[in-house]
Protein backbone atom coordinates (compact mmCIF):
# COMPACT_ATOMS: atom_id res chain seq x y z
CA UNK A 1 0.00 0.00 0.00
CA UNK A 2 2.62 2.50 0.67
CA UNK A 3 3.79 1.86 -2.78
CA UNK A 4 1.21 2.99 -4.02
CA UNK A 5 0.59 6.27 -2.50
CA UNK A 6 4.25 6.70 -3.32
CA UNK A 7 3.50 6.31 -7.17
CA UNK A 8 0.31 8.80 -7.21
CA UNK A 9 2.51 11.31 -5.37
CA UNK A 10 5.06 11.20 -8.14
CA UNK A 11 2.47 11.12 -10.50
CA UNK A 12 1.28 14.37 -9.46
CA UNK A 13 4.51 16.32 -9.02
CA UNK A 14 5.30 15.45 -12.90
CA UNK A 15 1.27 16.18 -14.08
CA UNK A 16 1.86 20.09 -12.66
CA UNK A 17 5.13 20.37 -13.98
CA UNK A 18 5.40 23.75 -15.96
CA UNK A 19 2.14 23.35 -17.45
CA UNK A 20 -0.08 25.92 -19.59
CA UNK A 21 -2.37 26.67 -17.45
CA UNK A 22 -5.53 26.02 -19.80
CA UNK A 23 -6.21 22.64 -18.43
CA UNK A 24 -5.92 21.16 -21.80
CA UNK A 25 -4.16 18.11 -23.69
CA UNK A 26 -3.20 16.22 -20.25
CA UNK A 27 -2.35 13.34 -22.89
CA UNK A 28 -0.44 14.08 -26.31
CA UNK A 29 -3.21 15.62 -28.89
CA UNK A 30 -4.96 12.74 -31.40
CA UNK A 31 -6.38 14.21 -34.95
CA UNK A 32 -5.82 14.71 -38.61
CA UNK A 33 -4.14 17.98 -40.16
CA UNK A 34 -4.05 19.13 -44.06
CA UNK A 35 -1.05 20.14 -45.09
CA UNK A 36 1.34 16.77 -45.39
CA UNK A 37 -1.27 15.15 -48.01
CA UNK A 38 -2.93 18.15 -49.13
CA UNK A 39 -0.95 20.94 -48.66
CA UNK A 40 -1.87 24.67 -50.23
CA UNK A 41 -4.28 23.29 -53.09
CA UNK A 42 -6.52 26.66 -53.90
CA UNK A 43 -7.74 25.79 -57.34
CA UNK A 44 -10.81 24.00 -56.67
CA UNK A 45 -11.82 23.73 -60.10
CA UNK A 46 -9.20 21.97 -61.40
CA UNK A 47 -8.61 19.61 -58.16
CA UNK A 48 -12.49 19.91 -56.49
CA UNK A 49 -11.54 16.68 -54.50
CA UNK A 50 -8.28 17.92 -53.25
CA UNK A 51 -8.60 21.61 -52.51
CA UNK A 52 -8.12 23.24 -49.18
CA UNK A 53 -12.01 23.65 -48.61
CA UNK A 54 -15.06 23.17 -46.27
CA UNK A 55 -16.02 20.00 -48.54
CA UNK A 56 -13.09 18.42 -48.07
CA UNK A 57 -12.79 19.08 -43.94
CA UNK A 58 -16.35 17.97 -43.94
CA UNK A 59 -15.13 15.23 -45.99
CA UNK A 60 -12.29 14.08 -43.85
CA UNK A 61 -14.49 14.98 -40.39
CA UNK A 62 -16.91 12.16 -41.49
CA UNK A 63 -14.69 9.69 -42.46
CA UNK A 64 -12.70 10.23 -38.74
CA UNK A 65 -15.64 9.07 -37.52
CA UNK A 66 -17.23 6.49 -39.85
CA UNK A 67 -13.40 4.79 -39.91
CA UNK A 68 -13.51 4.43 -36.10
CA UNK A 69 -10.66 6.98 -36.03
CA UNK A 70 -12.76 9.16 -33.41
CA UNK A 71 -13.73 5.56 -31.67
CA UNK A 72 -9.61 5.28 -31.50
CA UNK A 73 -8.78 9.28 -29.83
CA UNK A 74 -7.95 10.91 -33.23
CA UNK A 75 -10.55 14.20 -32.34
CA UNK A 76 -9.30 17.31 -33.53
CA UNK A 77 -9.56 18.03 -37.59
CA UNK A 78 -7.45 21.04 -38.13
CA UNK A 79 -7.07 23.25 -40.91
CA UNK A 80 -3.90 23.95 -42.09
CA UNK A 81 -2.30 27.27 -44.22
CA UNK A 82 -3.99 28.41 -47.35
CA UNK A 83 -7.53 28.67 -45.49
CA UNK A 84 -7.76 32.42 -45.55
CA UNK A 85 -8.85 35.48 -47.70
CA UNK A 86 -6.02 37.25 -48.93
CA UNK A 87 -6.89 40.41 -47.10
CA UNK A 88 -8.91 40.97 -43.87
CA UNK A 89 -12.38 42.54 -43.69
CA UNK A 90 -13.08 45.78 -43.30
CA UNK A 91 -12.86 45.72 -39.57
CA UNK A 92 -9.44 44.23 -39.99
CA UNK A 93 -11.09 40.73 -38.32
CA UNK A 94 -10.24 37.67 -40.05
CA UNK A 95 -12.33 36.10 -42.82
CA UNK A 96 -12.16 32.95 -44.99
CA UNK A 97 -11.56 32.41 -48.82
CA UNK A 98 -15.13 32.92 -49.62
CA UNK A 99 -14.99 30.42 -52.63
CA UNK A 100 -13.78 27.68 -50.81
CA UNK A 101 -15.38 28.28 -47.37
CA UNK A 102 -18.81 29.80 -48.41
CA UNK A 103 -20.33 28.74 -45.42
CA UNK A 104 -17.45 30.47 -43.15
CA UNK A 105 -15.66 29.19 -40.62
CA UNK A 106 -17.82 28.87 -37.57
CA UNK A 107 -20.75 26.52 -39.36
CA UNK A 108 -17.90 24.64 -40.25
CA UNK A 109 -16.89 24.17 -36.75
CA UNK A 110 -20.49 23.86 -35.41
CA UNK A 111 -20.85 20.91 -38.28
CA UNK A 112 -17.15 19.11 -36.90
CA UNK A 113 -18.60 19.35 -33.60
CA UNK A 114 -21.95 17.79 -34.25
CA UNK A 115 -19.83 14.69 -35.12
CA UNK A 116 -18.22 14.75 -31.80
CA UNK A 117 -14.97 16.06 -32.99
CA UNK A 118 -12.94 19.65 -32.23
CA UNK A 119 -11.73 21.89 -34.96
CA UNK A 120 -8.38 23.16 -34.86
CA UNK A 121 -6.91 26.30 -37.34
CA UNK A 122 -3.87 27.51 -38.43
CA UNK A 123 -2.32 30.84 -38.54
CA UNK A 124 1.09 32.61 -38.21
CA UNK A 125 2.07 35.35 -36.27
CA UNK A 126 4.08 37.27 -38.51
CA UNK A 127 2.95 39.75 -41.06
CA UNK A 128 1.99 37.02 -43.40
CA UNK A 129 1.63 32.65 -43.10
CA UNK A 130 3.94 31.13 -45.06
CA UNK A 131 1.56 30.98 -47.93
CA UNK A 132 1.28 34.52 -47.76
CA UNK A 133 -2.13 35.24 -46.02
CA UNK A 134 -2.52 37.61 -43.50
CA UNK A 135 -1.00 36.79 -40.25
CA UNK A 136 -1.82 37.77 -36.53
CA UNK A 137 0.49 40.13 -35.94
CA UNK A 138 -1.00 43.57 -34.66
CA UNK A 139 -3.85 41.36 -34.40
CA UNK A 140 -3.85 39.24 -31.66
CA UNK A 141 -6.48 40.12 -29.52
CA UNK A 142 -8.87 40.62 -31.93
CA UNK A 143 -7.87 37.46 -33.85
CA UNK A 144 -7.87 34.95 -30.71
CA UNK A 145 -11.57 36.78 -30.25
CA UNK A 146 -12.35 35.93 -33.80
CA UNK A 147 -10.87 32.19 -32.87
CA UNK A 148 -13.28 31.85 -29.85
CA UNK A 149 -15.98 33.28 -31.78
CA UNK A 150 -15.97 30.35 -33.95
CA UNK A 151 -15.44 28.19 -31.53
CA UNK A 152 -11.75 26.89 -32.59
CA UNK A 153 -10.76 24.15 -29.99
CA UNK A 154 -6.68 24.37 -31.54
CA UNK A 155 -4.87 26.55 -32.95
CA UNK A 156 -0.94 25.99 -34.61
CA UNK A 157 0.39 29.32 -34.77
CA UNK A 158 3.87 29.17 -37.00
CA UNK A 159 6.83 31.46 -37.61
CA UNK A 160 7.04 32.46 -41.07
CA UNK A 161 7.64 36.64 -41.66
CA UNK A 162 8.75 37.37 -38.60
CA UNK A 163 11.45 38.01 -36.25
CA UNK A 164 12.61 35.38 -34.49
CA UNK A 165 13.65 37.37 -31.63
CA UNK A 166 10.55 38.82 -31.04
CA UNK A 167 9.18 34.64 -30.38
CA UNK A 168 10.14 35.03 -26.70
CA UNK A 169 7.82 37.40 -26.07
CA UNK A 170 5.07 37.51 -29.04
CA UNK A 171 4.01 33.63 -28.65
CA UNK A 172 3.15 34.12 -24.76
CA UNK A 173 1.65 36.84 -25.70
CA UNK A 174 -1.08 35.03 -27.96
CA UNK A 175 -1.23 32.72 -25.61
CA UNK A 176 -2.43 35.11 -23.24
CA UNK A 177 -4.83 36.25 -25.65
CA UNK A 178 -6.10 32.97 -26.77
CA UNK A 179 -6.84 32.47 -22.33
CA UNK A 180 -8.21 35.97 -21.95
CA UNK A 181 -11.32 35.08 -24.71
CA UNK A 182 -12.75 32.25 -21.76
CA UNK A 183 -13.18 29.65 -24.66
CA UNK A 184 -10.59 26.92 -24.09
CA UNK A 185 -8.07 26.95 -26.97
CA UNK A 186 -5.42 24.36 -27.12
CA UNK A 187 -2.26 26.19 -28.36
CA UNK A 188 0.64 24.40 -30.61
CA UNK A 189 3.47 26.87 -31.15
CA UNK A 190 6.35 26.90 -33.73
CA UNK A 191 8.57 28.73 -31.71
CA UNK A 192 11.75 26.42 -31.00
CA UNK A 193 11.31 25.10 -34.81
CA UNK A 194 12.83 28.28 -36.05
CA UNK A 195 14.92 29.01 -32.90
CA UNK A 196 16.88 25.72 -33.50
CA UNK A 197 17.26 26.07 -37.13
CA UNK A 198 18.94 29.27 -36.11
CA UNK A 199 21.05 28.31 -33.82
CA UNK A 200 19.62 29.96 -31.23
CA UNK A 201 18.60 28.12 -27.74
CA UNK A 202 15.26 27.93 -27.39
CA UNK A 203 14.05 28.67 -24.00
CA UNK A 204 12.28 25.48 -23.59
CA UNK A 205 11.16 26.26 -20.01
CA UNK A 206 9.39 29.56 -21.07
CA UNK A 207 7.78 27.64 -23.49
CA UNK A 208 6.34 24.87 -21.98
CA UNK A 209 4.71 27.74 -19.75
CA UNK A 210 3.37 29.40 -22.35
CA UNK A 211 2.43 26.43 -25.11
CA UNK A 212 0.42 23.06 -25.06
CA UNK A 213 2.93 21.88 -27.66
CA UNK A 214 5.69 23.08 -29.80
CA UNK A 215 7.31 22.01 -32.81
CA UNK A 216 10.92 21.21 -32.14
CA UNK A 217 12.44 20.94 -35.56
CA UNK A 218 12.30 20.57 -39.72
CA UNK A 219 9.13 19.93 -41.22
CA UNK A 220 8.40 16.22 -41.66
CA UNK A 221 8.21 14.62 -45.23
CA UNK A 222 6.34 11.68 -46.88
CA UNK A 223 9.67 9.96 -46.99
CA UNK A 224 11.66 7.35 -44.45
CA UNK A 225 14.58 9.57 -44.69
CA UNK A 226 12.97 12.64 -43.46
CA UNK A 227 10.88 10.14 -40.67
CA UNK A 228 14.57 9.33 -39.79
CA UNK A 229 15.88 12.04 -39.67
CA UNK A 230 13.99 13.40 -37.02
CA UNK A 231 13.95 10.74 -35.31
CA UNK A 232 18.17 10.87 -34.98
CA UNK A 233 17.44 14.96 -34.02
CA UNK A 234 15.21 13.71 -31.04
CA UNK A 235 17.59 10.97 -29.97
CA UNK A 236 20.80 13.20 -29.77
CA UNK A 237 18.89 15.98 -28.16
CA UNK A 238 16.51 13.80 -25.80
CA UNK A 239 18.48 15.44 -22.44
CA UNK A 240 17.17 19.00 -22.75
CA UNK A 241 13.79 17.99 -24.54
CA UNK A 242 12.95 15.48 -21.85
CA UNK A 243 12.27 17.70 -18.68
CA UNK A 244 9.94 19.85 -20.19
CA UNK A 245 7.49 17.36 -21.52
CA UNK A 246 4.36 15.90 -20.03
CA UNK A 247 0.93 16.09 -19.63
CA UNK A 248 -0.43 19.85 -20.83
CA UNK A 249 3.13 20.47 -22.61
CA UNK A 250 4.57 18.46 -25.46
CA UNK A 251 7.25 18.32 -27.89
CA UNK A 252 6.20 17.70 -30.94
CA UNK A 253 8.34 15.61 -34.03
CA UNK A 254 5.75 16.67 -36.64
CA UNK A 255 2.87 14.60 -38.35
CA UNK A 256 2.00 10.75 -38.88
CA UNK A 257 2.59 10.71 -42.54
CA UNK A 258 1.58 6.91 -42.51
CA UNK A 259 -0.85 5.65 -45.29
CA UNK A 260 0.30 8.41 -47.97
CA UNK A 261 3.02 6.93 -50.33
CA UNK A 262 6.55 7.24 -49.19
CA UNK A 263 6.82 4.61 -46.62
CA UNK A 264 6.46 0.83 -46.10
CA UNK A 265 4.24 -1.15 -44.10
CA UNK A 266 7.45 -1.99 -41.89
CA UNK A 267 9.01 2.32 -41.80
CA UNK A 268 5.21 3.05 -41.20
CA UNK A 269 4.88 0.61 -38.06
CA UNK A 270 8.39 2.17 -37.20
CA UNK A 271 6.97 5.65 -37.07
CA UNK A 272 4.07 4.87 -35.48
CA UNK A 273 5.41 2.84 -32.36
CA UNK A 274 8.58 5.73 -32.55
CA UNK A 275 5.49 8.34 -32.08
CA UNK A 276 3.81 6.48 -29.46
CA UNK A 277 7.09 5.67 -27.06
CA UNK A 278 7.61 9.74 -27.60
CA UNK A 279 4.43 10.24 -26.09
CA UNK A 280 4.12 12.64 -29.11
CA UNK A 281 1.13 14.53 -30.49
CA UNK A 282 -0.20 11.50 -33.19
CA UNK A 283 -1.56 14.25 -35.79
CA UNK A 284 -2.52 12.12 -39.00
CA UNK A 285 -1.64 14.06 -42.59
CA UNK A 286 -3.65 11.50 -45.17
CA UNK A 287 -6.19 11.13 -47.26
CA UNK A 288 -8.78 8.59 -45.62
CA UNK A 289 -11.11 8.42 -48.34
CA UNK A 290 -8.04 6.24 -49.94
CA UNK A 291 -6.15 4.79 -47.05
CA UNK A 292 -4.92 1.78 -47.33
CA UNK A 293 -6.19 -1.54 -44.49
CA UNK A 294 -2.87 -2.20 -43.40
CA UNK A 295 -1.83 1.47 -42.86
CA UNK A 296 -5.23 1.94 -41.11
CA UNK A 297 -4.44 -1.40 -38.64
CA UNK A 298 -1.30 0.65 -37.67
CA UNK A 299 -2.92 4.09 -36.80
CA UNK A 300 -5.66 2.16 -35.30
CA UNK A 301 -3.42 -0.07 -33.33
CA UNK A 302 -4.74 -0.03 -29.58
CA UNK A 303 -1.52 -0.90 -27.41
CA UNK A 304 0.65 1.94 -29.62
CA UNK A 305 -2.23 4.27 -28.78
CA UNK A 306 -2.44 2.63 -25.28
CA UNK A 307 1.59 3.41 -25.11
CA UNK A 308 1.33 7.31 -26.52
CA UNK A 309 -1.50 8.22 -24.32
CA UNK A 310 -0.46 6.99 -21.08
CA UNK A 311 -1.16 9.22 -17.81
CA UNK A 312 2.60 9.58 -16.77
CA UNK A 313 3.12 11.70 -19.98
CA UNK A 314 7.13 10.61 -19.87
CA UNK A 315 8.95 11.25 -23.53
CA UNK A 316 10.73 8.10 -24.22
CA UNK A 317 14.31 7.63 -24.40
CA UNK A 318 16.91 6.17 -26.56
CA UNK A 319 18.74 3.88 -24.58
CA UNK A 320 21.07 1.49 -26.40
CA UNK A 321 23.04 1.36 -29.64
CA UNK A 322 23.53 -2.25 -30.94
CA UNK A 323 25.33 -4.23 -33.47
CA UNK A 324 24.24 -3.20 -36.83
CA UNK A 325 22.80 -0.11 -36.06
CA UNK A 326 19.95 -1.00 -34.31
CA UNK A 327 18.89 1.09 -31.75
CA UNK A 328 16.56 0.27 -28.63
CA UNK A 329 14.10 3.12 -27.35
CA UNK A 330 12.55 2.62 -24.17
CA UNK A 331 9.41 4.47 -22.01
CA UNK A 332 8.36 3.71 -18.29
CA UNK A 333 4.57 3.57 -18.41
CA UNK A 334 2.31 3.69 -15.54
CA UNK A 335 1.97 0.38 -13.39
CA UNK A 336 5.66 0.15 -13.53
CA UNK A 337 5.10 -1.22 -17.07
CA UNK A 338 7.38 -0.35 -19.52
CA UNK A 339 7.40 -0.02 -23.38
CA UNK A 340 10.08 -0.59 -25.34
CA UNK A 341 11.16 -0.29 -29.52
CA UNK A 342 14.09 -1.71 -31.29
CA UNK A 343 14.77 0.23 -34.64
CA UNK A 344 16.56 -1.34 -37.94
CA UNK A 345 16.96 1.99 -40.14
CA UNK A 346 19.46 0.58 -42.43
CA UNK A 347 18.96 -1.45 -45.72
CA UNK A 348 20.90 -5.19 -45.01
CA UNK A 349 18.60 -7.40 -46.82
CA UNK A 350 18.00 -10.31 -44.31
CA UNK A 351 16.44 -9.86 -41.07
CA UNK A 352 19.16 -10.25 -38.08
CA UNK A 353 19.02 -11.70 -34.48
CA UNK A 354 19.80 -9.71 -31.67
CA UNK A 355 20.63 -10.18 -27.84
CA UNK A 356 20.45 -8.36 -24.90
CA UNK A 357 20.49 -7.96 -20.88
CA UNK A 358 17.68 -7.17 -19.43
CA UNK A 359 19.63 -5.07 -17.15
CA UNK A 360 20.87 -3.17 -20.21
CA UNK A 361 17.11 -2.29 -21.03
CA UNK A 362 17.21 -0.78 -17.52
CA UNK A 363 15.35 -3.98 -15.81
CA UNK A 364 16.28 -4.64 -12.55
CA UNK A 365 13.75 -3.61 -9.56
CA UNK A 366 11.82 -7.32 -10.03
CA UNK A 367 13.50 -10.71 -10.51
CA UNK A 368 10.85 -11.23 -13.31
CA UNK A 369 9.64 -9.85 -16.44
CA UNK A 370 6.69 -10.90 -18.55
CA UNK A 371 7.35 -9.90 -22.00
CA UNK A 372 4.63 -8.67 -24.79
CA UNK A 373 5.02 -8.20 -28.59
CA UNK A 374 2.84 -4.51 -28.95
CA UNK A 375 1.42 -4.87 -32.27
CA UNK A 376 -0.73 -7.81 -31.57
CA UNK A 377 -0.35 -8.12 -27.36
CA UNK A 378 1.48 -11.80 -28.21
CA UNK A 379 3.05 -12.97 -25.40
CA UNK A 380 6.98 -13.52 -25.21
CA UNK A 381 8.02 -15.35 -22.42
CA UNK A 382 9.40 -14.53 -19.02
CA UNK A 383 12.99 -13.59 -18.43
CA UNK A 384 15.15 -13.32 -14.98
CA UNK A 385 16.67 -9.80 -14.73
CA UNK A 386 19.53 -11.58 -15.30
CA UNK A 387 18.57 -12.96 -18.49
CA UNK A 388 18.96 -11.85 -22.48
CA UNK A 389 16.32 -11.19 -24.32
CA UNK A 390 16.67 -12.31 -27.78
CA UNK A 391 14.53 -10.97 -30.80
CA UNK A 392 14.65 -11.20 -34.65
CA UNK A 393 14.32 -7.47 -36.73
CA UNK A 394 13.81 -6.99 -40.27
CA UNK A 395 15.75 -4.26 -41.49
CA UNK A 396 15.32 -1.06 -43.90
CA UNK A 397 13.46 0.81 -41.06
CA UNK A 398 11.62 -1.82 -39.45
CA UNK A 399 10.96 -2.44 -35.72
CA UNK A 400 10.40 -4.93 -33.03
CA UNK A 401 8.32 -3.22 -30.69
CA UNK A 402 7.36 -4.97 -27.04
CA UNK A 403 6.60 -4.32 -23.65
CA UNK A 404 7.06 -5.76 -20.36
CA UNK A 405 5.09 -6.04 -16.69
CA UNK A 406 6.51 -7.74 -13.63
CA UNK A 407 4.55 -10.35 -11.82
CA UNK A 408 4.70 -8.71 -8.81
CA UNK A 409 3.96 -5.07 -9.84
CA UNK A 410 0.68 -7.04 -11.94
CA UNK A 411 -0.40 -8.32 -8.43
CA UNK A 412 -0.08 -4.92 -6.95
CA UNK A 413 -2.60 -3.78 -9.18
CA UNK A 414 -4.99 -6.46 -8.65
CA UNK A 415 -4.69 -5.68 -4.86
CA UNK A 416 -5.21 -2.20 -4.53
Amino acid sequence: MQWSVTYVIVFLLIDGHNSLENGLLRKPPMGWLTWQRFRCVTDCRQFPDTCISEKLIRTQAKLLVDGGYLAAGYEYIIIDDCWLNNTRAADGSLQPDDDRFPSGIRSLADYVHSLGLKFGIYEDYGTQTCAGYPGVLGHLEQDAQTFASWKVDYLKLDGCNADIKDFDAGYPSMGHALNATGYPIAYSCSWPAYQEFSKMKPNYSAISQACNLWRNWGDIDDSWDSVYSIIQWFGDNQDRLAPFHGPGHWNDPDMIVVGNYGLSPGQSRAQMALWSIMAAPLILSVDLRAISEWAREIILNKNLISINQDPLGQMGRRVLKLDGNVEIWSKTLIDDRTAFVALFPQPYGTPIQLSVNLTDLGLGRFDEYDFFETFHGEFLGKYHKNERYSFTINPSGDVHAFYVESAIAKTLRIIL
